[in-house]
């Protein structure tokens, strides 16, 4: 490699890791918490539990849960529904203003049992909303998430580039040296170096799936654009199918689970919101599988009938989204997994502040030499 193609790769290295620093490690001290929002949720009394049963009792009909959740709030509207990951007896009902998407929402538990009203957690307020705002978005909605997205990208310029200034600067040193009798700068040079190395490829995944979250939003747009609109061609012109008009909850879901018969229910979206259509019920189905319980198909139940109108696989660029997401918080291994994550995710902040520490600790050393080389003139 050149001198001069080593000055760019080193620029390149040097102003893509200053300008994201300072974002990466918001980003990676955000995304700690989140790595155990499950468990933290269970220490701090937010996770909604089921009461035990006195008695063997099966399910209730799934209208009665979702009509217990809205009334708790009956001048609002059901948007989605789902059941808890954990225990598929307890259910979430979210209810907004308008099916349009907002954050002013209300989240009721009901259990699925009984059709009672154990709780209403809040998730828009507390230490976690906070931690999961300025992760995602900065409180900035879609720019901050953008924004957020063009700082992974310079974080995955930044590791790229240091790979290949690695292999010249490593040459002749072995590897994992650290200078111990050359200074603390050095010291902390060689740090950087042998954490960054060593990081390397899960530092390049955390980025990259974080850049792709961040486009979420625009991906199910155009999904919802390039995709389901010619499927719902049929339907195009016909107004909000009204909830007196609409088959009873049960017997769609019992469609949608029976045209795949294979997969869980991941959550339920009502006609005319963001993940529907205006005439469909819209069930989104996963796997069985840590990794696949990740992969969404939905399928789409005609409101009235009752019957499947459309089960479309998803294309390609959701589904990347969808893999992306656990891949980014590690969170479909485990709690092996997570400890993994959470200690990468600390030395990884190491490797951020050691690059700004010699970053200033070199700003400072410039003026101090400058000085050194003007002085022996001045007493001439």
């Amino acid at each position: 490699m050149t001198a001069r193609s080593l000055r760019v790769w080193a620029w390149l290295h040097k102003w893509s890791s200053l300008i994201c620093t300072a974002f990466m490690l918001l980003l990676c001290l955000t995304g700690l918490p989140l790595i155990f929002a499950h468990e933290i949720a269970h220490l701090t009394g937010k996770a909604v539990e089921l009461p035990e049963a006195q008695a063997k009792s099966g399910l209730a009909a799934l209208d009665a849960v979702v009509a217990a959740g809205r009334a708790r709030h009956p001048e609002r509207i059901v948007q989605y529904v789902s059941p808890d990951e954990e225990d598929a007896r307890l259910w979430y009902v979210t209810l907004t203003p308008t099916p349009d998407p907002t954050d002013d929402y209300r989240s009721v538990a009901v259990d699925g049992r009984s059709a009672t009203v154990l709780a209403e957690p809040r998730f828009d307020e507390g230490f976690m909303y906070w931690m999961t705002r300025l992760h995602i978005d900065l409180f900035a909605g879609l720019p901050g998430k953008l924004f957020l997205g063009f700082m992974g990208l310079l974080l995955v310029i930044a590791i790229v580039s240091g790979v290949v200034l690695y292999a010249p600067f490593m040459r002749k040193l072995a590897f994992g040296s650290v200078r111990q009798a050359s200074g603390p700068r050095t010291r902390w040079l060689d740090l950087h170096n042998l954490l960054g190395i060593v990081t390397l490829v899960w530092a390049l995944v955390v980025g990259a799936t974080g850049v792709i979250n961040t486009w979420a939003d625009l991906l199910i747009k155009y999904w919802q654009y390039d995709q389901l609109s010619s499927l719902l061609a049929p339907y195009k012109g016909q107004p909000l199918v009204p909830e007196s008009e609409r088959a009873p909850l049960q017997r769609t879901l019992t469609a949608a689970q029976a045209h795949l018969p294979d997969k869980k229910l991941s959550f339920i979206a009502f006609p005319g919101t963001a993940f529907s259509s205006p005439h469909h019920v819209t069930f989104f189905m996963k796997g069985n599988t840590p990794l696949t319980a990740k992969l969404l198909q939905p399928v789409l139940v005609d409101a009235r009938s009752a019957e499947v109108t459309v089960a479309p696989a998803l294309p390609w660029y959701v589904t990347a989204l969808l893999v992306s997401q656990p891949l980014h918080f590690g969170d479909y291994g485990g709690m092996p997994m997570k400890i993994i994550w959470a200690l990468l995710d600390g030395v990884t902040i190491l490797v951020l502040g050691s690059g700004l520490y010699l970053w200033l600790k070199k700003r400072r050393q410039l003026p101090a030499a400058a000085r050194a080389l003007i002085q022996p003139e001045a007493t001439v």
